[in-house]
């Protein structure tokens, strides 16, 4: 059984198999979707391959749709040479329930895989050729966060993005500048309309698309690089929309196991390459079943009915309550506090934390009981629902071979939204007291144990990566773990860290909040077993 076109004739071994497989004419499909493609999308990962393009497959299955996606990759080229093409643009989608069943789809609704290189010629006229046609609706984005920026850490532009500001969109070299090369094309072909649609997981995503093309666009008008219309073109809604999106879909990397799996089904060379640019990928991916994908209805040229497939679409204000509502309160802070926790307890998978009754108790507490009477409820989607689903459904899926390590990276960039945006809350409320939120500065308090890089039992880790960690980890280098530190001794050690608002989100002195963290951390240095028995204690 091999994943490509000639493999696949062989219909009923793969349904023997228990595979679901694509239920349309995929030539025809191919075809239409060639002569007027309608989404294209860049970003050819995991959660493009495990949500969007399903979400496709299924609208194709249903006849809801008639021509199906374009993908392009502009990272990481080998995506496409070493991974779509051999398949003949197939992957093998895995979901992994939390009854311990896997459903297995072979997802064939990907019709054209192309690189976004300006300098492979064939490849940068077939996608301006995309750009000009009348039926493309939307272009759509899972490239991470960091790929719109413009700028390193410094605040400087990258030299590849400063060169394509002076150079022109002619042949540009950084991702953003491609892409506004591409819009250009576009508006020379006639100002046709145009969504361009983040579905990447961070904040207002739509801004920062639009942010970074926007800056393409005034620099090169300002240096009569393009035509002085180009500028307007897109700063017009009614021409060119950025919308907000909300995506939610845990799609870990590729897992050995779910490889097993396939491979006693009878698939071939599943095996997984490891780029050049040390992208992990596979002819199939691992995801959850829940997904949730809100998007801003703002799309200029139209577009089909893609929720039949179970997308959300909504306004602008929606897209961010409901962002927030998962951000803030009924995922991401769970996972936050598993992930320090599960550290300090020597747990290898965040799902296995839940079948310890004190963390599951804790990560309830901080739903249900601290975070759910600040959500602000977004209509679109009920918060007790998504918590109770988040809680008994997702988290605890022993499929999900997600661990705290992994969640643990850039913690120090977390907390301050998965949790200072409610201790705001609190103290902007009326009717709630800061001074009730009891396990929020248990969290912290943990945070605090985690930097130590010494778990519960006395052996040391290996912190997870965080652009903080030199600056923080010194102001806990000096304390012991023998018990001999009151909480006024840490206090005096870490009290500048708990004034930090970018690592908080709040001043813990100015909420009043810093003392029971302190409180909490002495109680956790008391010896080997401390930070259980701690937990113990409060939740």
């Amino acid at each position: 059984m091999k994943l490509n076109q000639n493999g696949l004739e062989n219909r009923a071994e793969w349904e023997n198999a228990g595979y679901h497989l694509p239920q349309f004419d995929r030539e025809r499909v191919a075809a239409a979707t060639r002569e007027n493609p309608f989404w294209i999308h860049f970003g050819a990962g995991n959660i493009f391959r495990a949500f969007q393009a399903n979400v496709v497959q299924n609208l194709l299955n249903e006849s809801v749709l008639d021509r199906g996606l374009v993908v392009a990759e502009g990272f990481d080229y080998e995506i496409i040479e070493k991974m779509n093409r051999p398949h003949d643009d197939y992957s093998i989608l895995a979901t992994l329930k939390a009854d311990g069943s896997v459903e297995k789809t072979v997802v064939g609704s990907v019709m054209e895989s192309l690189i976004l290189d300006s300098e492979n010629e064939g490849e940068y006229a077939r996608l301006k050729e995309i750009f000009e046609k009348d039926s493309l609706q939307m272009a759509s984005f899972t490239i991470t966060e960091k790929g719109y920026s413009l700028v390193n850490g410094k605040g400087e532009l990258l030299p590849a993005v400063e060169a394509d500001m002076k150079n022109g969109p002619a042949k540009p070299e950084s991702y953003m500048g491609k892409v506004a090369s591409l819009l250009y094309a576009r508006y020379r072909a006639g100002e046709k309309p145009m969504a361009m649609v983040s579905m990447d997981n961070c904040s207002h995503n739509g801004d920062k698309l639009y942010g970074a093309i926007h800056a393409f666009a005034e620099k090169w008008t300002e240096n009569g690089l393009v035509e002085a219309g180009f500028q307007s073109y897109i700063e017009d809604r009614e021409k060119v929309s950025f919308p907000w999106t909300m995506i939610d879909k845990i799609t870990p990397r590729p897992d050995a196991s779910v490889e097993e799996i396939l491979k006693k089904d009878g698939v071939e060379e599943l095996e997984p390459v490891i780029t050049s640019k040390n992208t992990y990928v596979a002819p199939f991916v691992n995801a959850e079943e829940c997904e949730y994908l809100v998007i801003e209805d703002a799309f200029p040229g139209g577009r089909p009915s893609l929720e039949a497939g179970g997308l959300l679409f909504t306004d602008r204000e929606t897209v961010d309550k409901v962002e927030k509502m998962k951000v803030c309160t009924c995922l991401n802070p769970l996972h936050t506090a598993l992930a320090v926790f599960g550290c300090l307890l020597g747990y290898e998978l965040i799902s296995e934390e839940m079948k310890d009754e004190t963390l599951k108790k804790l990560v309830e507490g901080i739903g249900y009981r601290e975070g759910l009477p600040v959500v602000v409820n977004p209509g679109i989607l009920d918060p007790k629902e998504f918590l109770d689903t988040v809680v008994n459904t997702r988290i605890p899926n022993p499929f999900m071979p997600d661990t705290p390590q992994r969640i643990a990276t850039d913690t120090s960039q977390k907390l301050a939204i998965r949790f200072g945006e409610t201790i705001k809350a609190y103290a902007a409320s009326p009717d709630l007291n800061v001074a009730d939120l009891k396990l929020i500065p248990l969290v912290f308090a943990g945070w605090l144990r985690y930097l130590m890089g010494m778990d519960d039992n006395g052996n040391s880790f290996k912190l997870s990566p965080d652009p903080l960690l030199e600056a923080v980890c010194p102001c806990v280098a000096d304390i012991r773990l023998d018990g001999s530190m009151d909480a006024e001794t840490i206090e005096n050690r870490v009290e500048e860290l708990l004034k930090n608002e970018k690592i908080f989100g709040v001043n813990l002195y100015e909420v009043g909040m810093a003392g029971c963290v302190c409180q909490y951390f002495a109680e956790m240095l008391s010896g080997p077993g401390a930070v259980r028995h701690t937990l113990e204690k409060y939740v």
